[in-house]
């Protein structure tokens, strides 16, 4: 699994960073960061989760 954000599009929902706070967190103005663009299998299910939680589309899920 790959993982991309756009960081534009991201309105700060933050349910990226409560669902899989190993692979995103949030900088000061509540924006999406990356922290691991290829996470752990062990956090595909939370990484997928967030993905379809988050209300802008702004995490990109490339599935290998």
């Amino acid at each position: 699994m790959r993982v991309t954000v756009d960081s534009e599009q991201c309105v700060g929902a933050g349910q990226c960073v409560l669902n899989a706070p190993e692979v995103f967190d949030q900088d000061d103005d509540g924006v999406v960061v990356l922290l691991r663009a290829e996470p752990d299998e062990r956090d595909h299910e939370a990484v997928r989760t967030a993905g379809d939680l988050c209300p802008s589309a702004s995490v990109v899920l490339q599935e290998d």
